[in-house]
């Protein structure tokens, strides 16, 4: 058989193992223990795979790769929140592209945007389609020797077909003359059809995208992230006399053509048209700036009457649209960057200035959208969404942080890796703050402190990582909002519920743990609010205002 056969039946196998373990483990949901478990056999068999076929792949950084996939699918096991849980699947499927960018042969630590984003797709293109790849490219059937017992498969197939009318006939009569035989045969085939394709669907869809991923980091793409911009191109497979030579032969034809001026090759523009449109944004954003600090001084009362809103208004309106400003600058500055012209290095010192003012001037619309959810949430209090973005803005300011010490220090093919540090870096630190758990804390801290309103039926219906706050604040609830939050929390996690081993979850254990330790005071609270009565307006507050 050749080579590339032996890859492709190398990878079925592995990828019918990774199948069959996925319906056995990640059938059953929420996802915890199963998920890490999948994950770690997953990753012994694409080790198992590279080092007999591609053992390159693992020198240098590429076994760095192996710690984010590994954190990230163990915080399934160590938080609940489903908010959380996404970001978790986002990092794993960007650690995923790693592994696709090292088997295309580009250094993890200066590959570009562009082949960061086109890892991505190609890690998606994979699992969507690299299987029938494998089934009919990869695999040429016909190489496959027989064994000695398909010799025999036509003969034992008409002996079965022979078999079936008499075992038919006679089982009949059999189990006519006896009820327990009946019983047991009619057990014995009784298969649900709906549980059966369950298995089987699962099973194909597991196995039929763990088989593409797999190809794609076995078999490599060499060629298809070369001719990128700033990629550090690392030969890990030696090609054969007969390409060398057919690439020679190449590259002497384009060495004969005449060389091509940069503008015909892609889009660029001088400094004089990119310094007049970041000019006039720093205008912009100078403007801006001068009328938040004046805002700032002024206070409640100089918005109040300028504007007509109250502050909480103010600070409400403007924050999502600073996140805006913030998250569409960055693409901005990138692609000016690239769009440069840089023959000369006084257009480039220009550049940076302008640049440099934008990202600065941003930094204080980005304190000004802090400012503004932070007066919000002390009248309204925290949400998931409001979190979240902030995180977003958190690492924003990291990554303008970063874009600063190396776009704007002719540094570029450094960014996009430092960039993807900082997600996981903010996601893990997420899962280290508990959202969920912060969430009921700070509303609880801010109903004591400035006498606002405190959502119980908000806060019971976060994930089980804030079951520990809800326990230990129930004393410090009105009589309604203690009522919510103990029936909620005793409809959510009963004591009697059973678990199931592979969906075990630290935060989901905890909180079964904590209710059953408190089930006793939590009936004495809760109550059943009848229907159609009315909330009453101390427990209601505006995180409904989105």
């Amino acid at each position: 058989m050749k080579d590339r056969t032996r890859r492709g039946l190398d990878v079925l196998q592995a990828a019918l193992v990774l199948g069959v373990a996925g319906d056995a483990l990640l059938r059953a949901t929420p996802w915890g223990l199963n998920l890490l478990l999948w994950m770690l056999l997953a990753l012994v068999a694409a080790l198992a795979l590279l080092v007999r076929w591609r053992r390159g792949v693992l020198t240098s950084d590429g076994r760095l790769i192996i710690l984010p996939l590994i954190f990230f699918a163990a915080c399934f096991v160590w938080r609940d929140s489903r908010t959380l849980n996404l970001l978790d699947a986002v990092a794993i499927l960007l650690a995923l592209s790693l592994t696709v960018l090292r088997t295309c042969a580009v250094s993890l630590r200066l590959a570009s945007i562009k082949e960061h984003m086109a890892a991505i797709g190609l890690t998606v293109f994979d699992a969507a389609l690299g299987m029938p790849t494998i089934l009919l490219g990869d695999v040429e059937w016909g190489e496959i020797p027989r064994a000695r017992w398909t010799k025999y498969a036509g003969a034992v197939g008409r002996g079965l077909v022979i078999a079936l009318p008499l075992v038919l006939i006679f089982g009949a009569l059999l189990m006519a003359a006896d009820a327990v035989f009946e019983g047991l045969i009619q057990s014995a085939f009784n298969i649900n059809a709906e549980v059966l394709f369950s298995h089987v669907g699962l099973t194909i869809l597991f196995s039929w995208m763990a088989g593409g991923i797999l190809r794609g980091v076995i078999e490599g793409r060499d060629a298809v992230l070369a001719n990128s911009d700033n990629a550090a191109i690392v030969a890990l497979n030696l090609t054969d006399d007969k390409n060398q030579a057919e690439q020679s032969e190449t590259e002497k034809k384009e060495e004969e053509k005449p060389d091509k001026p940069l503008s015909s090759m892609r889009p660029s523009l001088g400094i004089v048209e990119i310094g007049v449109a970041l000019g006039l944004l720093d205008l912009l954003f100078l403007a801006f700036v001068t009328v938040q600090i004046r805002y700032f001084f002024g206070g409640a009362q100089l918005v109040q009457a300028t504007t007509g809103l109250t502050y909480a208004e103010y600070a409400r309106r403007g924050f999502f649209e600073l996140v805006w400003v913030a998250a569409l600058v960055l693409p901005l500055l990138l692609f000016a960057h690239w769009l440069l012209r840089k023959e000369n290095p006084v257009h480039e010192r220009i550049f940076r200035v302008l640049a440099g003012a934008q990202v600065a001037l941003l930094f204080v619309i980005m304190a000004s959208a802090f400012e503004r959810v932070r007066l919000y949430q002390r009248e309204y209090g925290l949400t998931e969404q409001r979190l979240y973005t902030m995180a977003f803005m958190a690492w924003l300011a990291l990554v303008f942080l970063w874009f600063m010490w190396t776009v704007l220090r002719g540094a570029r093919e450094r960014f996009s890796s430092g960039a993807l540090v900082g997600v996981f870096l903010v996601i893990g630190m997420l899962h280290v703050i508990n959202p969920d758990d912060l969430i009921v804390r700070t509303n609880l801290s801010h109903a004591e402190i400035w006498g606002r309103g405190f959502d119980a039926a908000y806060v019971a219906g976060l994930s089980a990582d804030a079951v520990p706050a809800l326990a230990a604040s129930l004393p410090a609830l009105s009589p309604g909002g203690r009522c919510t939050v103990a029936r909620t929390l005793l409809s959510r996690w009963p004591v009697e519920a059973q678990t199931d081993w592979r969906t075990w979850n630290r935060s989901r254990t905890k909180a079964q743990e904590i209710v059953r330790e408190n089930f006793t005071s939590l009936r004495a609270v809760s109550c059943a609010q009848s229907e159609g009565q009315a909330t009453q307006p101390s427990e209601v507050a505006a995180t409904k205002q989105e």
